[in-house]
C-alpha cells in the first residue's frame, strides 16, 4: 500500500531532495500519500493544515541543524533526515484515521495503527525517490520489517510511551537500514545504503 515514488509532486526540474524542503511540496505529497492510502485501504483520514505546517517546519529546522557538510555522508543523511520527518509526524499526529472499512482485518499493520502506517509510508516514498535519483537505488522501500505486526506493536508502544526520537531507528528499520538505537537523534554516517533486493 504505497504511494510510486515517481508519482510524487513536481517543482520544474528540482530534484526531491530540494523539493522535499519546501511545505507547499510537502503537503501536496502528504496529501497524495493520504488518497493513494485511502484508496487502497477504504480508511478514512482527515489532515489538519496547521499541524502540517507547523510539523513542516521544525522537521526544516532540524534537518537544517545536523545537515552535513560532505557529500559522501548525503545517502547516510537521507535515511537520517528521513527518520527525523516521520518523528515531527508523530509528534504532530496531524493526520486522523476517521474510520476503518468493515471488516478491517486489524492484524494487518495499515489497520492496526493508520496514522503511523500512513507516516511510514509518506517517509520511505520520499525517501525512496530520492534514493533512485540520487543514487540509482531502485525498490528502496521495501523491507520485510515493514508488514511485520509485531514490529508495529513495538514501535507504536515505543512512541506512546518512549522517547520520540526512537521513531528515526524505527524508520531505518522500516528501510531495512541498521538503526543506531543509542543515539537516534544525533545524525552520524556509517549506515548502509539498503541493499538490492534479489
Amino acid at each position: 500500500m504505497e504511494l510510486d515514488p515517481l508519482d510524487l509532486p513536481r517543482i520544474g526540474d528540482a530534484p526531491v531532495r530540494k523539493s522535499a524542503r519546501r511545505l507547499r511540496w510537502f503537503k501536496r505529497a502528504l496529501y497524495r500519500q493520504v488518497e493513494a492510502l485511502s484508496e487502497e485501504s477504504g480508511i478514512a483520514y482527515l489532515v489538519n493544515d496547521a499541524e502540517v505546517r507547523a510539523l513542516f517546519l521544525r522537521w526544516l529546522e532540524a534537518f537544517e541543524a545536523q545537515k552535513p557538510a560532505s557529500l559522501e555522508d548525503r545517502a547516510d543523511f537521507v535515511n537520517f533526515a528521513s527518520g527525523l520527518m516521520l518523528r515531527e509526524l508523530l509528534r504532530a499526529n496531524a493526520v486522523t484515521s476517521l474510520s476503518l472499512p468493515e471488516g478491517a482485518d486489524r492484524s494487518k499493520p495499515v489497520y492496526y495503527w493508520p496514522e503511523g502506517y500512513l507516516y511510514v509510508m509518506l517517509c520511505l516514498t520520499i525517501r525512496a525517490a530520492i534514493f533512485q535519483q540520487d543514487f540509482a537505488v531502485e525498490n528502496a522501500i521495501s523491507s520485510a520489517n515493514r508488514e511485520d505486526l509485531r514490529t508495529w506493536w513495538s514501535f507504536k508502544e515505543n512512541m506512546e510511551t518512549e522517547d520520540l526520537n526512537l521513531a528515526i531507528g524505527f524508520l531505518e528499520l522500516f528501510a531495512g537500514v541498521t538503526p543506531d538505537w543509542n543515539r537516534p537523534n544525533r545524525f552520524s554516517a556509517g549506515s548502509a545504503e539498503p541493499e538490492q533486493p534479489a
